[in-house]
């Protein structure tokens, strides 16, 4: 056969090229490396980028423009990759995990350097064991899954924001107002089931936790939606966080609204799903306007991305586009980044086959065509190293291979749209301002916020269960004082005394029904453990307790207790006696001293106003025994106000108004200590506060069942076999008479609110000694984070105010003698020592020193004056002479001459001066 020229070259063409096929095949299945790279040193012409989305679905249709136009960017961009094109290679999911695989694998069949995606956190599981394998960088905008960042897949790269972040965001944002439980509803796959995990870590850090976790599966239909909202709809808490696909997760709120729950008092957080619905919606339309209505109040997050120029530009191109759609087209310029220095740094593009990939015979699996990346591990490493700025801001890996810098918008939806509130970022927390202008003394975390129902009141976020399970309280059964608390088998109760009247006084002061069924604990036949019971209620045996339950440090760390509706601490109880009076009592009030230094003031003051007065007043004038009798019976007169003497004198007046004072008071303090003597109880044993307990050995009574038994033992270190248990009143009663030597106690310790009761039972025979030695106050205990506690206490507050707290507590617990008997504890017995009154008895001497100064002062000058030659010669003298005598110093005057002098009357030595001042003008007007 003969064969044309141009056909015949053409064949041998065509063998040429089949036989380089066959040599290339045959060289990759004995695992000899291929380079798909040019000859020339300048890198190859094209690499292939794979991307993996579900294209018809809210992400996916959002984000696959968005990889397109990166891609073309990328091309068109002359400064990055030179001439090395990047070529896309798009597989669609379907939304499958089943298909999505498959395609994975046929997307790695076609030598790619990366693939971008998936969305899907169940297929990104599944994705990373395979390129693990073959060394392919996975880079993914919206798998989420927390558990994904783990050394398990050192090749997948989060290119978005960490749900971890996004959990703790939630977590501070329900810590912000004050929640305590949430209802999770999420859909049953590993982006579900791993972010609710990461939620309920971060609750339990802010002291908070989930109640409830309503999972569904993947593509549910509506009824069994509509079952799960109506099982937690029966439930306690109205704060619902949903973590769901964003294709499924709208109609959720729709079957919502249909129940009733969109309406106040529910609380509706979403995650990031949500706004990616609506950010990505066409313009509005009734469809749009629909959705924007079931949604109103609703709080959800965002993935924040800081404005820019880049991102103005971007948004002018694509109208409608969400969060991920930007982290998208921000992964593939990350490619290109790493690309672009990983093959400026001489790298080249090669891939090999597997040799751990079986060769199955007759399989349709072709697992041997699926290539490894020779250079993977350093295109990793260049994709982790790189940093640049994109559409969504600082694009930049940290040390866990996740994005630095992460940050929410916390959304509020209502009206057409949403507005932000505020701001979360892993570094500042709330707060009003973008994370990129946030300062650290920024004081508002969140504006307000409008909750479904169109109310800004904020909801208390949970209400009494629907589901017919009451409020499981439990009570003491008490053995003694049973006006606190007991059994009532007449009341539908079931209970009744004052602690009980106090609870349900208070609940009917909330706005909500409290559905309760109250459960004795213990046998009634002695006093059951408290701590026991506060024990049960932390462990889930009881909701609250309600009953003369003390709050103690070690209590609070299990359970919440209420504000205390009755003040406690503990104090002593001792018995006492009567004083059997003596006929010496009289003489108990002052001390020794006092009686001496009082009777000798009594002596001193008669003595000096009788000087001051003796020239003065007839009636201290007289013979010297008259004299002595007058001074005695002057200075005992005043003790009684009696003193008949009057005193005419300033001096002498002055002190005897200071001494009355002084007598005043010294009576009147021996009048109140003589009348404590006489009335009050000794005590039988030497206990008198808390000192005498520790220092004691004798045995201490104390209420069974009563924390004040570990107070004694582990906080004062009494010794243990020292206590004894005591059931009620009698048995105080019986244990205090009998005494430590018969059997009995020394002393009682107990809280002051039955110590008030008991004395009700007794005639002052016992009372309190020292003071209350611990302050604490009874409370309702209810279980850790419980918000009946907090109601319950503002409740509690508001019977204090309107004086109902009072009325409830006279009506079981007014003491009718334990007023009186404790005041007589306080009375003190000791007599009155000269330490009281110094001061007085100091002022009043001063006071008699200085008025004796001065009169003595006025006679010496008087004496100086007066001549007793001239009054008994009646003489004239020579003026000389005169003056010589006038001159006379007192050193020359006998001191008969002075007492004579000053035993004169006042009036008489007045008269003799004046005689002698006219007697010396006679001889002063004669001629010489």
């Amino acid at each position: 056969m003969d064969f044309d020229g141009p056909m015949m070259s053409k064949s041998v063409c065509f063998l040429i090229f089949g036989m380089w096929v066959l040599l290339v095949v045959a060289m990759a299945d004995d695992g000899i490396t291929v380079n798909t790279s040019s000859s020339s040193s300048r890198g190859p012409k094209v690499v292939n980028i794979g991307a993996l989305l579900t294209v018809n679905s809210v992400i996916g249709r959002s984000v696959k423009p968005a990889i397109i136009a990166a891609i073309d960017d990328v091309n068109s961009d002359p400064s990055i990759l030179g001439e090395t094109h990047l070529n896309l290679i798009l597989h669609d999911t379907n939304c499958s995990g089943f298909l999505g695989t498959m395609e994975a694998l046929e997307l790695m069949e076609k030598n790619v350097v990366a693939a971008i995606g998936p969305q899907s956190s169940t297929i990104a599981h599944v994705i990373s064991h395979v390129v693990n394998e073959l060394h392919v960088p996975l880079l993914s905008f919206a798998a989420t899954d927390p558990t994904l960042s783990s050394l398990q897949y050192p090749y997948f790269l989060r290119t978005t924001q960490n749900d971890y972040y996004q959990m703790s965001a939630i977590a501070d944002l329900i810590e912000h107002f004050e929640w305590k439980e949430v209802i999770a509803i999420y859909v049953d796959d590993d982006y579900g089931r791993n972010g609710i995990s990461s939620l309920a870590d971060s609750l339990v850090k802010n002291r908070a936790k989930i109640s409830y976790k309503a999972a569904f599966p993947s593509g549910s239909p509506l009824n069994e939606i509509t079952e799960i909202l109506t099982a937690v709809n029966l439930m306690e808490s109205r704060v619902y966080v949903v973590h769901v696909n964003p294709d499924t997760g709208v109609g959720i709120f729709s079957i919502a609204k249909k129940l009733g729950m969109m309406t106040s008092g529910y609380v509706w957080i979403t995650t990031d799903w949500l706004p990616a619905v609506l950010d990505s919606s066409e313009q509005p339309d009734s469809d749009s306007s629909d959705t924007v209505a079931v949604l109103q109040g609703v709080v959800s997050l965002r993935q924040h991305t800081p404005v820019s120029d880049l991102k103005k530009s971007f948004r002018t191109k694509w109208k409608n586009f969400n969060s991920y759609a930007l982290y998208g087209y921000d992964s593939v310029w990350l490619v290109a980044h790493a690309l672009d220095a990983f093959l400026k740094s001489g790298e080249s593009v090669t891939f090999s086959s597997d040799r751990n990939l079986p060769n199955v015979n007759g399989s349709t699996l072709q697992l041997t065509a699926l290539q490894t990346f020779n250079e993977g591990p350093k295109l990793l490493q260049a994709l982790l190293s790189t940093n640049f700025t994109g559409l969504t801001g600082e694009f930049r890996f940290d040390q866990d291979k996740n994005l630095v810098h992460p940050a929410y918008e916390v959304l509020n939806i209502g009206g057409t749209g949403f507005r932000t509130v505020g701001y979360w970022s892993k570094l500042s927390g709330l707060s009003v301002n973008s994370p990129e202008n946030n300062s650290t003394d920024a004081k508002q975390r969140l504006y307000s916020v409008i909750w479904p129902g169109e109310t800004m009141v904020k909801p208390r976020g949970w209400v009494f269960p629907n589901n017919g399970k009451p409020l499981r309280i439990g009570v003491p059964y008490r053995h003694g004082y049973k006006e606190v608390v007991t059994k009532d088998v007449r009341s539908p109760q079931g209970v009744r005394g004052y602690s009980i009247d106090v609870f349900e006084a208070a609940v009917n002061l909330l706005p909500y029904p409290v559905p309760r069924k109250y459960i004795l604990y213990g046998d009634g036949v002695r006093n059951p453990s408290y701590s026991n019971l506060v024990a049960a209620v932390a462990g889930d045996t009881f909701d609250a307790a309600v009953g003369d339950v003390t709050i103690t440090t070690n209590r609070t760390r299990i359970v919440d207790f209420t504000q205390p509706y009755m003040e406690s601490g503990l104090v002593i109880v001792v018995p006492v006696k009567k004083t059997k009076t003596s006929q010496w009592a009289f003489l108990k009030p002052f001390t020794i001293e006092m009686w001496l230094v009082t009777g000798g003031f009594f002596l001193l003051v008669g003595f000096v106003v009788w000087i001051l007065e003796h020239r003065f007043n007839h009636e201290f004038r007289g013979p010297p025994s008259q004299q002595i009798i007058t001074i005695l019976w002057f200075s005992f007169s005043t003790m009684f106000f009696s003193h008949r003497e009057n005193t005419v004198s300033t001096l002498g007046r002055f002190v005897l108004l200071l001494w009355l004072f002084v007598v005043l008071i010294i009576n009147s303090s021996y009048t109140a200590s003589l009348t404590s003597i006489l009335t009050v109880q000794q005590l039988t044993s030497g206990i008198e506060g808390i000192d005498g307990i520790i220092s004691s050995n004798e045995p201490i009574g104390i209420q069974d069942g009563s924390f004040a038994y570990n107070y004694l033992v582990q906080e004062l270190n009494i010794a243990v076999s020292r206590i004894r248990y005591l059931k009620d009143q009698t048995d105080y009663i019986n244990a205090l008479r009998l005494g430590p030597k018969r059997g009995g106690v020394a002393a009682i310790v107990d809280e002051l609110p039955y110590v008030e009761l008991f004395m009700t039972y007794t005639n002052c025979e016992f009372r309190i000694v020292g003071r209350e030695f611990t302050k604490s106050g009874w409370g309702f205990a209810f279980q850790r984070d419980s918000p009946l506690s907090l109601d319950l206490s503002t409740a509690i507050l508001q019977l204090s105010e309107n004086g109902d707290l009072e009325r409830i507590h006279d009506k079981w617990l007014t003491p009718r003698s334990a007023t009186s008997c404790s005041s007589q504890a306080t009375t003190d017995t000791n007599s009155l020592s000269l330490s009281s009154f110094w001061g007085l008895f100091l002022i009043c001497g001063i006071a008699c020193f200085i008025s004796l100064g001065i009169y003595f002062y006025r006679v010496l000058c008087q004496y100086r004056r007066f001549n007793p030659d001239l009054e008994e010669s009646h003489e004239i003298l020579e003026p000389e002479s005169a003056r010589r005598s006038s001159s006379r110093s007192l050193l020359s005057t006998s001191f008969k001459d002075l007492i004579d002098f000053y035993d004169r009357k006042e009036a008489e030595i007045k008269e003799m001066l004046k005689r002698h001042s006219l007697q010396g003008n006679r001889h002063n007007d004669s001629p010489s």
